[in-house]
């Protein structure tokens, strides 16, 4: 091939191949991908790990149940040896996969199959509430912002109603309302414990960060050349904004996601710590520190483990999230950061 076909070839690759190819070269998205994929197989292993290798149900209080360690049967809740000698104090890490691996929290439930439950919950409800957000959000922005005019501002005086609550506290409010209430949506009804409702909660209050960038990005392009030109032969609303706005539109929001789901699963996590998120008898990496944060002196692993689990996922979705924005950046490609 002469060096003009070579560059010829490489003009005409589209930008999508582009970015998937500066991706692919990225470490960091190899990095963030990794340790993604390591939590996501320890989340899906969880009710293989439960029943064939603990032999436990991390479910149900195990309050006189006694484990053989190096020989000697020990009592998961021990006696405390501390003080007045009153209470008991659960077992710590015995570092053996079928055996409380990172020991007991003080209702004698094995810590280590509770965190792979755990984390299924955590990482279900931050990825759907993502998605929710990110769905809900790209509507609106399309939507306000090539429609413009009385439609644009019912939309954003909506989103400038939820803005002006702080995020935390709106989450729990509603959460507050919704798990004494529970939440009917026509003829569909979600009861105070269903997962459904920290997902619904989450994907709603996060959507004026998300909708109004792509409002703005809207905007911008509504005044285009190629979209006036698109408007002026006559063609369809739909269609221009599908073939013509939103191709442009999608970086952005593929950049959004990985970030708005480390968002939720914080958010996730903050509720269920408070009691107000997942609820029993389910357990998420929120509602698992909560079980240690009686246990901080005595049993730290109960408490700091989840923490672990929620920095490093966090952590990688956010660095992934920073690999797909320079990526999808012509102008961090040309500079050859990536």
């Amino acid at each position: 091939m002469s060096i003009n076909e070579s560059a010829s070839a490489v003009f005409s690759e589209s930008p999508g191949k582009i970015a998937l190819r500066t991706l692919a070269r990225d470490k960091r998205s190899w990095i963030s991908l990794s340790i993604l994929g390591v939590v996501l197989f320890l989340a899906l292993i969880a009710p293989l790990y439960a029943s064939a290798i603990a032999h436990t149900n991390p479910f149900t209080s195990t309050l006189n149940a006694t484990i053989n360690v190096g020989g000697t049967e020990r009592q998961v809740l021990e006696a405390s040896t501390e003080g007045l000698g009153l209470g008991v104090t659960p077992i710590g890490p015995t570092w053996r996969p079928n055996a409380y691996f990172l020991g007991s929290d003080n209702q004698g439930r094995d810590v280590a199959a509770r965190l792979l439950y755990g984390g299924r919950n955590t990482l279900f409800i931050g990825t759907t509430a993502a998605l929710l957000t990110i769905t809900l959000s790209l509507l609106i922005g399309l939507i306000a912002g090539y429609r413009r005019g009385i439609v644009d501002s019912i939309l954003s005086r909506m989103l400038d109603v939820i803005w002006a609550f702080p995020v935390y506290l709106l989450s729990i409010s509603l959460s507050v309302v919704l798990l004494t209430s529970g939440l009917s949506l026509g003829f569909i009804r979600f009861g105070a414990g269903s997962i459904a409702l920290p997902i619904f909660i989450i994907g709603i209050v996060y959507i004026p960060y998300v909708a109004r960038p792509i409002r703005g990005q809207v905007l911008a392009l509504r005044e285009r050349e190629f979209v006036r030109a698109a408007i002026g032969s006559g063609a369809k609303h739909s269609t221009i904004i599908f073939r013509e706005i939103l191709p442009n539109v999608l970086p952005s929001v593929l950049v959004f996601i990985p970030i708005m789901v480390a968002l939720a699963m914080l958010t996730e996590s903050a509720l269920s710590f408070l009691s107000i998120g997942v609820q029993p008898p389910q357990a998420s990496w929120g509602t698992i520190i909560n079980d240690g944060l009686g246990l901080l002196y005595t049993r730290p692993v109960v408490a700091l483990a989840p923490g672990l689990m929620i920095v490093l996922t966090a952590a990688s979705l956010n660095l992934y999230g920073d690999a797909v924005r320079d990526a999808l950046d012509p102008k961090t490609r040309a500079r050859g950061d990536v």
